[in-house]
Formats: structure tokens, C-alpha cells, sequence
């Protein structure tokens, strides 16, 4: 188990970059993390990690120990899994998702997943913008859209309703679009979820309309985008789920609402592939689970 521990603790520093993180994770010192990485090295008479006071990067060989590793880490996860009945998972749990989506719809899930499984460690990376997933060590990731890599290793775990909505003093102001065209005579939010081709496309019977809009105001991340338009700066296409508060206490209304818009599908999206470790597998289930049971528009595949 010590050797299995050098292992994990390996693929761990190789993926992060770093010895102070990985050591972190895995409730170490940074000396002591060096120094058992170290020792795996010794023991297999090759240098895996390239070490500078800039970085730290698998050599070639270590690429490659690392490739072979994960897999057999994997495996190891899953029958210790097995063995234990589906209880007791252990170790470090890390879950990438969109900062608004995390916020107001997974953490709210986590409680009976956490009380579960007390020795698993969940760190969750709440952010909007796209990251490494395979270099940052991520086991899962939320995707909300239309995923880039249709050949990814992937879980559609929800579909949310996407809506069209603004601040009552704006519209005051600027008065209601009656039609999804006279948006282009108004001010446009844009965040994230906006930015995509379906953020503005809409139905009604067998009339279909895309509009094509230029923002006046925009930010990288959901909840500034509805808290900007909660502000009365324009109109934004966001989830439901990510405006749930400003819609029930009135501080933004729905805009539109003859026609369709666009569901946003939700993925779990696994950068490790069939390498995934149990512990993730398990915290989508629980969370796909949780959306069934909360009436949100789901279907597994």
C-alpha cells in the first residue's frame, strides 16, 4: 500500500506541476512528498520528474510511466470499489464546474454524497473558463453546452431551460422585446452561456428565429452576467437554474416566454476516459440521481 501511495502521489505532482499542491492534497509536506517521489525513482532507476525552481514536467520516461500508471490506478480504484459494496470511497476527489452552476445546483447536492463517504475529499474548482483538464488532475468535469470533443468520454446528466430575462427598471426604460427580433434594438448581457450559437434561438409552433446580437456588456463568468442584468444593464440568455433567486424575488423577469428556447444540455465530462476513478463515477450518479429527483428535465445515456 506504501508503493500504491508513491504511485498516486506521482501522477499526482506529475499532473499539477508542482510538488506544494499535490503534497497538499494528500495531507503531506512538500519535503516529504519530494521525498517519496524520490524514492520511487531510486527504485526504478529513472528519473521521472524534471525539477527546476520554475516547474516541475515528467520527463520522457515519466510521460510514459505516467500514461501506463493511471490506467492501473484506475483499475485498482475500481476493484477496491467493488470489494467494499459501493461504500468507503477515499482520497482526493477533484471536480471541475461553471462557477454559478456549482454554486447554486451542485454544492446544494453534495450533503448526503459527503455524509456517505467521510474519508473522500471533494475539491471543487468553481470556474467559467476552459482549463487542462488532463494537466490539473481533473477526475470529472461539468459541461454545460453543446460539448467540443464529441468523441469525449461523456455523461448527459440533465437538460436545463435556458431563459430570456432582464431587470424591471431596464425595461421600464427600454420597455419589453414583444418579438425575439426586437432584441436587436435593446442593450445584450453577455456572459458564458450567451456566447454560444443556440444562446438566442427561438421557437414558437413551426416559426424558428435566430437572432444575431452584439453585446454592450460582457463578462467571463454567469454570475456576473445575471448579476448585471439583475443591475438593469440589458437583457441576457442564461439557465434557469443559474437566475432561480433573481427570479423568485423579482429583482429580474422573464422575457419572451411564448416562445422556446434552447435546453442546455449538462455532461459530466471524464478527461481520464475508462480510467476514471470510482469516486467520480459515483459522485455523477448521486448528482444525475439528485436532478431525477428534483423533477429537472433529465435523461441518462
Amino acid at each position: 500500500m506504501k508503493d500504491i501511495f508513491a504511485l498516486r502521489l506521482y501522477t499526482r505532482v506529475a499532473r499539477l506541476g508542482n510538488f506544494s499542491a499535490a503534497a497538499r492534497e494528500c495531507g503531506l509536506s512538500q519535503s516529504q512528498a519530494s521525498r517519496i517521489v524520490a524514492d520511487l525513482e531510486t527504485d526504478l532507476g529513472t528519473r521521472l520528474l524534471s525539477r527546476s525552481t520554475r516547474a516541475v514536467v515528467p520527463t520522457e520516461a515519466g510521460a510514459e510511466f505516467l500514461a501506463r500508471i493511471e490506467s492501473i490506478l484506475g483499475a485498482l480504484d475500481e476493484a477496491e470499489h467493488s470489494v467494499r459494496g459501493g461504500g468507503d470511497l477515499r482520497g482526493v476527489l477533484r471536480m471541475s464546474t461553471p462557477t454559478s452552476f456549482g454554486v447554486h445546483t451542485v454544492i446544494p447536492r453534495l450533503a448526503a454524497f459527503t455524509a456517505k463517504h467521510p474519508d473522500l475529499h471533494i475539491h471543487l474548482l468553481l470556474e467559467d473558463a476552459r482549463r487542462d483538464l488532463v494537466r490539473d488532475a481533473v477526475d470529472v468535469a461539468i459541461r454545460l453546452g453543446q460539448l467540443v470533443d464529441s468523441s469525449a468520454t461523456a455523461k448527459l446528466i440533465a437538460r436545463i431551460p435556458r431563459v430570456i430575462v432582464a431587470a424591471s427598471q431596464y425595461l421600464e426604460q427600454a420597455g419589453a422585446p414583444a418579438t425575439p427580433m426586437e432584441l436587436t434594438r435593446h442593450r445584450i448581457v453577455a456572459g458564458p452561456a450567451a456566447n454560444v450559437p443556440t444562446a438566442w434561438a427561438f421557437e414558437r409552433g413551426a416559426e424558428k428565429v435566430t437572432v444575431d446580437l452584439e453585446p454592450h456588456f460582457s463578462t467571463n463568468e454567469n454570475e456576473g452576467a445575471v448579476a448585471a442584468a439583475a443591475a438593469g444593464l440589458g437583457i441576457t440568455s442564461t439557465s434557469e437554474w443559474a437566475c432561480q433567486r433573481e427570479l423568485a424575488s423579482g429583482s429580474l423577469v422573464r422575457l419572451l416566454t411564448e416562445w422556446k428556447t434552447t435546453d442546455i444540455p449538462v455532461h459530466a465530462y471524464y478527461p481520464m476516459g475508462p480510467a476514471t476513478r470510482a469516486a467520480a463515477r459515483a459522485l455523477v450518479d448521486h448528482l444525475a440521481a439528485q436532478f431525477d429527483r428534483d423533477a429537472i428535465h433529465v435523461r441518462h445515456t
